[in-house]
Formats: structure tokens, sequence, C-alpha cells
């Protein structure tokens, strides 16, 4: 078996051992020519043919060296590594050899041959490239607004057939900086950094890896007379932010055949900024006033009995919440139904209707409409976990069988070329459901498709919204998607499209469109809301998460949150859980969540009772519950500010440049923000802090604790003690909500 796939897997920050790599070569340089072969294979050649537009042909004959496999960004022969991994190491080995220098005007063509160990000999088909060079090309950029497309910069990279990528500048003035480019968790402002525009599963650590589910190619200026940009592609874009020069912001851009690449110049201030790129990219819908109250989960409460206990804990604690999220309640197969449900097959793939199943007695869930029911009836909203995939592995049978014959007989799936010259379902390549097929879900027909199996869980058990989790699934330059676009144009416009769909979904049913994602792109403002996905119980992820959600509101998404105190691994220390509670009651969306644990004990539950039950922090649950309540009487206030932030573009969650962009301190202080027009939140972020140094911006503000008034324009000291974080208004009579907390 010899395998070569030029582009590899799609994974966007790897190169796989049987690509090409780069892709598109270089003139003047070498490339690397990579395959995987079995065990047997003992030695491979490639034979390199260059085939100039005029001239003679020539051959090269290359020998590929062994080398330590790597396929989707993991080593899989050397290293560390798992009994698995290492099980396939020894079936599969990696081959590779770098070409000679490359040069332009012609085409290379290549194929390996693999000698076995009894002198047989196997050989791949023909692969070809253009080796590609930069030139400068001035037509290849179109700017609306404003020209501030550094002169002479603008170059092009053809391979002597079509182009490739697009290579402009952009001034970049003493003191100031660049924030947004959707969700990002290293910093708030950007500047001195690279950063690329390209969705992404990072698994916790988003942060140190500076990767994100929800990038967006928009930034803006801030510091000087104020302005911003939008690269308008969905391709991916790669963003040098003054780290190359400090005087320039250099953007590269894959791009079309020959189209030029649109670039948006916003002048102005911040919001007028994102007020121009969201006419583009679409803005928020108004949610309903309940999805400000608390959010819970966890991964653990996987059936109906262990939902309502945890349910009545919450009324036992006198801890009000406003909606549950189950995630484990689906047969972990066909995500559409309830495990133990008993029904008959639709062979047919249609959808099924409530009728359709009997609930054992003593099953997972005896009665989902009961249960759904009684929740409403306490006034908590339900909410069902998703993924846009038909899993595969183990091999499917009964409805996922039924589902898959079908999204294939009815053509609703992402493709990819197969080896003969046609195409053949995509198979999921990232390492979570692996082989799962995709539904096409930026194709009505096929979301339809995909949606009407959900219908019932809507219109009849009365689910409230869905969370619609694992939108990074779509890797590959080369998908095939149901409008004839390849992978490399509609990859990220995915996770777009899948809570749109669910959005419209319910809808239909007369409800409101409440889906809660961790991937998007530019466009996901006008869906739902967002959480900032999966990390550990740290510090320094709560810092990341912290920059995530400014970051995030800077781009345009005004329902966001996180997973307080974290979700994944070992329980927060009860000092960072409150922490997190107080901030998370100052963010649009308060809400915890943990991780599925093999209902191992201790529990890692992150509900207050368990983490004041483990820490044996006595102050967790009051305070916790202190807080939760504090929420409660917010919720005017945040469906107010967030019916303007609609409105207004000026972000619910606003980092302090929006409101004062002229003043230099707020960049003392990025971690604080604005929570609608007159409160001004500073999360305590470190461990053991008994002060925290506060930016307090221009105006008069009271500390809603102590009443004490503060001039702006200044950095402070104030007590941190652990019942309070700092807040500040504007609004004297918004005081009156924190007075029940003394």
């Amino acid at each position: 078996m010899l395998r070569h796939r030029p582009e590899g897997s799609g994974h966007p920050y790897s190169v796989d051992t049987e690509q090409r790599s780069p892709v598109t070569p270089l003139a003047r340089e070498a490339a690397l020519l990579g395959i995987r072969a079995d065990a047997g294979t003992v030695a491979v050649t490639c034979t390199l043919l260059w085939e100039p537009d005029h001239g003679e042909s020539s051959t090269t004959d290359l020998t590929l060296e062994r080398v330590a496999t790597t396929s989707r960004g993991k080593v899989t022969d050397g290293g560390h590594l798992a009994s698995a991994a290492a099980r396939l190491a020894r079936a599969v080995g990696g081959w590779q050899v770098q070409t000679p220098v490359l040069q332009t005007g012609g085409r290379y063509r290549y194929r390996f041959t693999g000698t076995r160990e009894d002198g047989t000999q196997e050989r791949t088909r023909w692969f070809d490239f253009r080796a590609a060079e930069w030139e400068a090309d001035e037509t290849l950029i179109e700017e609306v607004g404003t020209s501030r497309v550094v002169p002479g910069s603008v170059r092009v990279l053809r391979d002597g057939t079509r182009n490739r990528r697009v290579r402009f500048a952009l001034p970049l003035a003493p003191g100031e900086h660049v924030a947004g480019f959707g969700e990002r968790y290293d910093a708030v402002d950007q500047r001195g950094q690279t950063l690329d525009s390209m969705v992404f599963e990072q698994y916790k650590s988003q942060g140190a890896e500076r990767k994100t589910y929800m990038p967006m190619p928009f930034a803006h200026v801030v510091g000087g007379t104020g302005w911003g940009f939008h690269v308008d592609t969905s391709r991916r874009v790669w963003f040098d932010v003054g780290a190359s020069a400090d005087d320039e912001i250099v953007v590269e851009a894959e791009t079309g055949e020959d189209d030029p690449l649109i670039v948006r110049i916003f002048d102005g201030t911040p919001t007028e900024v994102l007020g121009g790129f969201l006419d583009v990219a679409g803005r928020a819908k108004e949610l309903p006033s309940w999805v400000f109250r608390l959010w819970a989960s966890g991964n653990e409460w996987n059936t109906q009995a262990e939902v309502m206990r945890q349910m009545d804990l919450h009324t036992e604690h006198d801890i009000p919440v406003g909606s549950v999220v189950i995630e484990a309640w689906s047969d972990e197969s066909t995500f559409t139904i309830f495990r133990d449900a008993e029904y008959t097959t639709h062979e047919d793939g249609s959808p099924h209707r409530l009728s359709d199943f009997q609930f054992p007695a003593d099953g997972a869930w005896p009665d989902p409409k009961a249960m759904t029911d009684e929740l409403h009836a306490r006034e908590i909203r339900l909410h069902l976990w998703q993924i846009p995939l038909i899993k595969m592995r183990p091999h499917p049978h009964g409805q996922t069988k039924a589902d898959a014959d079908a999204a294939i007989r009815e053509n609703v799936l992402i493709r990819e070329p197969n080896p003969t010259g046609g195409t053949r379902p995509y198979r999921n390549r990232g390492w979570w459901f692996p082989l799962g097929l995709m539904p096409d879900l930026t194709d009505e027909r096929a979301a339809k498709w995909w949606t009407d199996k959900r219908r019932y869980l809507v219109e009849e058990v009365g689910v409230d919204g869905f969370k619609t989790d694992g939108g990074e699934h779509a890797w590959g330059n080369e998908l095939v998607y149901l409008d004839g676009r390849r992978g490399d144009e509609k990859n990220n416009t995915f996770p777009v499209a899948y809570p749109k769909a669910y959005g419209a979904l319910l809808e239909s049913a007369g409800k409101a469109p409440v889906t809660f994602s961790r991937a998007g792109f530019t466009g996901s403002q006008a869906h739902g809301a967002f959480w900032a996905g999966d990390e550990n119980s740290t510090w320094e992820a709560f810092r990341w998460s912290m920059n995530a959600g400014l970051t995030a509101a800077a781009s345009g998404i005004v329902y966001w949150g996180w997973d307080l105190a974290g979700f994944s691994g070992e329980i927060p220390s009860a000092e960072l859980y409150i922490r997190s509670v107080q901030a998370a009651t100052f963010v649009p969306i308060m809400q915890y969540h943990s991780e599925f644990n093999h209902h191992r004990t201790p529990s890692r539950d992150r509900t207050p009772w368990n983490i004041a039950e483990r820490t044996g922090d006595e102050r967790v649950l009051p305070l916790s519950r202190a807080y939760a309540q504090l929420r409660e009487r917010l919720i005017p206030y945040l469906e107010r500010s967030a019916k303007q932030a609609v409105a207004t573009d000026r972000p619910l969650m606003r980092p302090l440049f929006f409101e004062f962009p002229g003043d230099p301190g707020v960049w003392t202080a990025p971690t604080e923000w604005m929570l609608g027009d007159e409160l001004l939140v500073a999360p305590v972020l470190e461990e053991g802090a008994e002060r925290s140094s506060v930016y307090v911006p221009e105006g008069e503000w009271i500390n809603v604790w102590t009443g004490e008034r503060v001039e702006g324009s200044v950095t402070i000291e104030v007590e941190t003690s652990m019942n309070q974080i700092p807040v500040f208004t504007r609004n004297a009579e918004l005081v009156k909500l924190f007075e029940p907390m003394g």
C-alpha cells in the first residue's frame, strides 16, 4: 500500500507525512514529497518529470528516506506513544524526499514506486503541480472605503495558470492598537503578533496555542485616527500585525482563480467601524430575556432522574437556574433519539415523531415530554446537545445505518475527490468522531433534511434550544460542497450555517432561535449564542477566556459566555470558582459545565454544592447563591442593554476602548469591560489577590459596594475580599441591585 495525498488531511497547522509541502511549491525553493507505506515496503523512489512550456522534458529519480509518521498533527511513529498508536506505527511507515530547487515556466509530474521484500513493486498514479512565484499586481486588490493599502505592497502568488494568494500591507502608526479578529484567547491587543483566520478545534490551551474556534478577518485599529478593516473572504487569511515591520500590518490571503480580493476599510470610532463590518456580516437577533438566567449542565447528567435531581438541588440551595443543557441525552449514534427508546427503524431515513417511540420505565429517559413539561413548569428551559455528523464508528446499524444510506442516496453530504477523478462522501478527518459523514448544512435542502429529523424534539417534546457543538470538522481545501464550491472557500462558512439551520428549525416552530455554539466565522453574529469552548480549571484559562469574550464582543458577538472556572480535569479551587462565578455574573451568558468522568468518585461536577463539598470551603455556596440571585436582579438591565447593543452596534460586553477610544489608559486594563452603558467590571484574575489595580475611565463613577464616588481617568487600588468583584456604575439607581448582598 502506497498513499500520497498532495494536500494532506487538511490540518491547517501540521504537515502530514504523505502530503506535498508546501501544497503550492515556490519557485527557487525545494518542496517535500511524502508517502505512507505498509510494513512490507523496504524502499521507495520518486520519478520527477519536468515538462517546460517550451523545450524538452527531463526526468529526475529521487530516493525517499524513512521518517516518523505524522498525520493530523499527531506523531504515530516514535516518541511517546499510546499502545494503539504504537501498533499503527508498526503497520505503516512514512517516507519523504526533498525535490531539487524548482523553476517556473512548466509543469512538474511525479509518482512513487515502492519495492517490497520479495522484490515486487507498486506504483502510485501521476500527480502534478506548477511552482509559483510572487509578482507585483495592484489589480488584485479592490478597496472599498478610504484607500489605506500601502502603495507598491500588493503582490500575487501565481503558478503560471492561476492566482494562489494575494499579499498587501496596511499602515500601522505608533501608539495604535489592533483588536478583534474574532474570538482570540491570548490577548485583546494583537499588535506585534502573527495570526490567521481558520476555524479550528483546539481542545484546551487555546491561549497558549493561539488557535481559535471562531476567527474573523476583521480588526479595529484604535489609538490614532480610528479605523478598521475587513478582508471580505471566507478563505484563509494570515496577518502579521507589526511583527515583522513595526509600521505595517501585512495581510496574505488565499484567493480564487482571478477574482480581486475585496478589502473593506471603515473609518471612525470602534462602534462605527463595527457597524460597517456588521453591515456586511449581519447583526445579532435579539434573544429572549430568559437566556440571561443561569445555564447549568454536566456531562454526567445522563438520565432523567439525574437531571431532575440536579434541578431539585438548585431549588434546595436557593440558586435560581434558567436553562439546563443535556449533553448525554441521545443514543450517541443518531443524536436524534433518546437513549433506551424503543422504535422501528425508518429504512428510508425519514423523520420520526414522538408517537413512534416507547420509553421503558426503567430506561434512562422514561418520559422526556413529562420531564420537559416539568422543567417548563419550574421556568427552566431545555437545550439538547448536537454534533453535525453521522457517526460511522463503530460500524453503524439500525437507524444510523439507514440515515447514512439515505444521506448518500439523497445527496446531502459534503464530498471529497476520489482516486479515479470523481467524488465520494467526505469522511471526517478530525480526531473526534473520525470517519463520520458530514451533511452540507450550507445547502438549504440538505439542512432541512437534517433538521427535520430533530423537528419532533422541538414541536412535540418541547425543547427550547440546541447546543450546536463541533462545527469545526470540515478539513481540506479540496472538499466539494453541494453548490460546487471547494473547501478552501466553504469550510469556514460551515459553522455559520450550522446554528443558522437549527435556528430556522426553532423559528419554524414558533420558538426563539436559541443555539449555543463554540465555532463560527464572519456571519455568526446573526445566529444565536456562543461559549468559549473546552478548557481546564486554571487561572491561566480563566484569563484566556476573558480575552476571548472581549475580542468576540469587539467582532460583533452579542451573546457570549464560557464554562465558568473551566470544565475539564480536576475541579477548580474554591477561590478560582468564586472569582469565576463573580465574573460570569457580568457576562452575557452565565453558565457552568463539566466534562464526563465515567461517574468516578469523587464527582467533578462544577455545581456550587459539589465544589463546596470537595474543597471544604464554606464560602462557595453562599457566595454562589448571592451572585446567582444578583444575576436574576440584573436581567431587566441585561435585556434592555442587549436590545440597545443589537440596535446600536455597541457591544453588550464592551471592551473599554469602545467607550473611550482616545484614552491610552484603557490599554493598561485590557480585561476590564463595560456591561451595557452603566456598569464597569474589573474581574479578579490573579490567585490570592487581596487588592486589585482598577483603571476607572473618564466620568463620575460609584463603587457599587461602598457607595464611594470616583472621578475617572485614574488607576485606583481596590480591596478585593472574596465576597466582592470590583464593579462601578454611572447610574446611582443600579446600586440598589447590589444592596441585598450587603
